[in-house]
């Protein structure tokens, strides 16, 4: 999209500039004109016509060596100083008044005529005509005048290059909701014929990263109409009344240039929930009473269609959710593996890619990665085939990406000692091997002991087959034994426990509480909800709904279900003892082997 750029010239812009003239004008321009009024004449001159008393004031500048006098018509002379010690005498004998003090000057008319009145007739002219010009772009508002509370939206045009929507890739429902839209302002005919009407406002939620604000640029790109570009945090300013003043001008700018697309990117800057307390921001509030109000006051918007786009919905103000204002609601979810596949290869496009790669793979391997993971994703490949020195990505490159953005770059300079090593290898052999032995677990595609630079000083990757919408209750019991198969290979062979369990922890304890307390998976509680999510698309917090009773309860129900499914692991390693010592042998030797490896030496 080619961007429009508006002239953003402030009026106080215009005021330096009339001041830096003015001072330029006093330092340089009146000096000069006072110069050529000063007649200069030799000292025999001035001698004769002090002598004549012709001289009405002299001045004595001993600085300059000059002599500047005026005669009885007032006008003003000059003349070098030469020595002459008889000169005061001189001066005084033929009765005339000399000073040190300046009288190169012109007429008193003229003085205040150059530095007064001429200057606040420039100030007065010129701001009479800016005020008028910013008054009428602004309707009357006040803030206006001084180019404050002017609405700082981008607007697009047509253009024939930017994004379409054949570049976003991974979400066919929402680019079908956004291509009924663009349709619509197309030819409006079509659908008023049967008397349909579109939505004023479709409201863009989702994890951060999934193409949000793309989808909105994709619209940008297809649509024949004018697009307003704006942040929901531009609304928001220190002063009472200016957030308000923005609405009002992004939707008087919209309305001239109907139909046309307005997008508020984070809406929830200014659309949070009143909670009714006193002492709030009334600045905040004001901007959202004035966006509801326009988006459906007693005038209509016609042609005129909000987006908006959040990762917060519940956080939303109930008046600005409802049916006339934002009538839709489009989830823009995270990519599913078909989408993921689709998503590599819009952005392998962007790069010199091998023909052999199996884009499949790399999206298995890539579960649950956002569309802006994807995209850093294939961005990181090129770079590692860069520093290796090759011309294009190959298929190394991508999966060795995918390691680099979930647990960062190998960490060559970290040396663990040969104990260490060996109890790293146990560790992410237990996770495989209990893994691998339990059904309805997913297949291993790698182990490695190899350090990154997130912390972690190995990690076993396991790849679903396929898309995976639900999750049973021994598919949950069955990942939190993987969990604890590090933990359990430790105490198998060492009868020691180290640290390097405490992310493997951190997850069954989170895990096993959401079993009991969202998933109804516990027979005491039944299908009664004892905590509920706060924030689904950022960081999935949750809150207790119980009493503390119930949550010591609840507590004793996660430690029961863990420690079961510990001892589960601690089983399944013990009976495959000889795989243990084998697999972590090799891997100990080797550093990193892959999951046909893993399962050959299993299967062995």
């Amino acid at each position: 999209m080619k961007e429009v750029k508006k002239p953003k010239v402030p009026l106080i812009f215009y005021y330096c500039i009339v001041v830096i003239c003015l001072i330029l004008f006093n330092a340089l321009a009146r000096p000069l004109i006072m110069e050529r009024q000063i007649k200069e004449v030799d000292y025999g001159t001035f001698m004769t016509m002090t002598d004549n008393k012709q001289i009405d004031e002299v001045e004595i500048d001993a600085q300059e060596n000059l002599i500047y006098f005026t005669d009885k018509d007032d006008k003003i002379y000059k003349t070098a100083m030469v020595e002459d010690n008889g000169l005061t005498q001189r001066l005084h004998d033929a009765g005339i008044s000399f000073s040190g003090q300046e009288i190169r000057q012109s007429s008193p008319i003229l003085t205040i005529l150059l530095s007064w009145i001429l200057p606040i007739l420039i100030f007065v002219l010129i701001g009479q005509y800016m005020s008028k010009k910013m008054m009428n772009r602004a309707g009357g508002d006040n803030f206006m005048t001084f180019g404050m509370g002017k609405s700082n939206a981008k607007i697009y045009v047509k253009s024939s290059e930017g994004i379409r929507f054949s570049d976003v890739a991974g979400e066919d429902e929402a680019k079908e909701n956004l291509t009924e839209i663009v349709e619509y302002l197309h030819n409006p005919d079509r659908y008023k014929d049967i008397g349909a009407s579109m939505p004023k406002g479709i409201l863009l939620v989702g994890p951060p990263g999934t193409g949000k604000t793309m989808l909105a640029k994709a619209v940008a790109g297809e649509a024949n109409v004018p697009f307003f570009s704006m942040s929901g945090s531009e609304f928001v300013e220190m002063f009472v009344g200016m957030g308000a003043s923005k609405v009002r001008d992004l939707f008087r700018q919209a309305k001239e240039k109907a139909p046309c697309i307005v997008f508020i990117d984070e809406i929830d800057a200014i659309g949070k929930k009143r909670n009714g307390q006193y002492g709030g921001n009334d600045e905040r509030e004001q901007t959202l009473n004035q966006l509801l109000t326009e988006m459906d006051g007693f005038e209509e918007n016609t042609g005129v269609i909000i987006l908006a786009a959040t990762n917060r919905p519940e956080s939303l103000d109930p008046a600005l959710l409802r049916p006339g204002r934002f009538d839709r609601r489009v989830p823009v979810e995270l990519p599913d593996l078909k989408g993921r596949e689709d998503i590599l290869k819009v952005h392998a496009k962007k790069v010199k890619v091998a023909d052999n790669i199996d884009y499949n793979k790399v999206a298995r391997m890539a579960s649950g990665a956002s569309g802006a993971e994807l995209a850093n994703i294939v961005n990181e490949a090129a770079l590692r085939a860069v520093r290796d020195g090759r011309q294009f990505v190959t298929q190394a490159d991508l999966e060795e990406s995918i390691e680099v953005v979930i647990a960062g770059y190998q960490k060559k300079n970290a040396i663990l000692t040969d104990k260490e090593k060996k109890i790293v290898a146990y560790h992410e052999v237990g996770h495989a091997l209990v893994a691998a032995r339990q059904t309805n677990s997913a297949p291993v595609q790698k182990i490695t002991i190899v350090p990154r630079t997130s912390g972690a000083l190995g990690y076993t990757m396991q790849v679903e087959e396929g898309n995976h919408y639900l999750m049973s209750k021994e598919e949950m019991e069955n990942k939190i034994a993987t969990l604890t198969g590090g933990r359990a290979a430790e105490e198998l062979i060492f009868g020691s426990v180290t640290t390097g369990a405490s992310n493997d922890i951190e997850q069954a304890t989170k895990l096993a509480r959401a079993m009991i307390t969202r998933y109804g998976m516990s027979e005491e509680f039944d299908m009664v909800a004892m905590e509920t999510q706060t924030n689904p698309y950022l960081g999935d917090d949750t809150s207790m709904t119980c009493s503390a009773e119930t949550q010591r309860e609840i507590d004793k129900k996660v430690v029961e279900l863990v420690k079961k499914q510990h001892e589960k692991a601690f089983g399944i390693l013990s009976d495959n003892r000889q795989k243990l010592d084998e697999l972590a042998s090799f891997l100990y030797k080797e550093e990193t082997i892959t999951g046909e490896q893993f399962m050959n030496i299993l299967n062995a």
